[in-house]
């Protein structure tokens, strides 16, 4: 064999050996295949819950391997789920707040992993209606999914939890008849949640979609309504990825649909 045949044959064999090192341990399942932290991750759609799928289809433990942040409910739709640095919590309708364990399952969560990419400051104090239409016209976009966070003392917080529904499951509308509604004054804490475009209509809430715990952990719930001093501070997480799983006959089938929706919306007007 001729040098230039030679030093070919070594080149090759040394890239087969490169890449045979970096692709095994991925095929033995030892490291991901994808380490995407721009995923909102959900579990069901928000039309499922509101026709009376309360049943569980996800343990806590796997829906924290695919974001530290995030909101949601539980098995039979025991209060209001809030996911904030990395730890789940239930706000039940007993007006008190726990820490969740692992093996405890969710019919409808989305979380993420939050980063921060840019931030809007509140330029007047707004209830919640106002709120939602003058931040959602301060975006970039209103194509975009964001997943939303915010710090501060709210003058006013009306937050609700429902509590656990029994088989036969009522709709989500016959359900929330029952719920336990709790206004607080002058409380801080933290405001968790998503900006979910209109075309995600049935999949998720439109708009914004927000829950509260208070910093001591000892309140919060599903936000109703609010007082948004101005100042505020509101964080913005673009996940411009979605995954979902949906469930099926007491189970779930896992469908993902990640794609870059930054390219897919990219000629999309406002």
């Amino acid at each position: 064999m001729d040098r230039p045949k030679l030093f070919l044959f070594i080149g090759l064999a040394f890239i087969l050996i490169l890449i045979a090192v970096l692709v095994s341990p991925q095929l033995a399942g030892t490291i991901p295949l994808s380490t995407n932290r721009e995923t909102l991750y959900q579990v069901s759609t928000i039309d499922a819950l509101q026709q009376g799928v309360f049943d569980g289809v996800q343990p806590v433990g796997e829906l924290k391997q695919h974001g530290d942040f995030g909101i949601g409910t539980f098995d039979a739709l025991d209060g209001e789920m809030i996911v904030l640095g990395g730890i789940v919590y239930q706000a039940k309708a007993d007006g008190h707040i726990y820490r969740v364990p692992d093996n405890l399952t969710t019919p409808f969560a989305t979380v993420t992993y939050f980063e921060n990419d840019f931030t809007i400051v509140t330029n007047e104090s707004m209830n919640f209606s106002t709120f939602s239409t003058v931040m959602a016209g301060r975006l970039p976009t209103q194509n975009m999914v964001y997943a939303v966070r915010m710090h501060g003392t709210f003058p006013s917080m009306t937050v609700r939890a429902i509590p656990a529904q029994q088989k036969p499951y009522p709709t989500l509308s016959e359900a929330a008849a029952n719920q336990s509604v709790f206004v607080y004054t002058n409380t801080t804490g933290w405001v968790a949640g998503c900006y979910i475009p209109v075309f995600f209509e049935g999949l998720n809430v439109v708009g914004y979609h927000l829950h509260f715990i208070s910093d001591d952990r000892q309140t919060g719930g599903h936000i109703l309504d609010f007082i948004v001093p101005e100042d505020t501070s509101v964080e913005y997480d673009i996940t411009p990825d979605f995954t979902m799983i949906l469930p099926t006959s007491g189970d779930f089938t896992r469908v993902d649909l990640s794609q870059d929706m930054s390219e897919e919306l990219a000629g999309i007007e406002n």
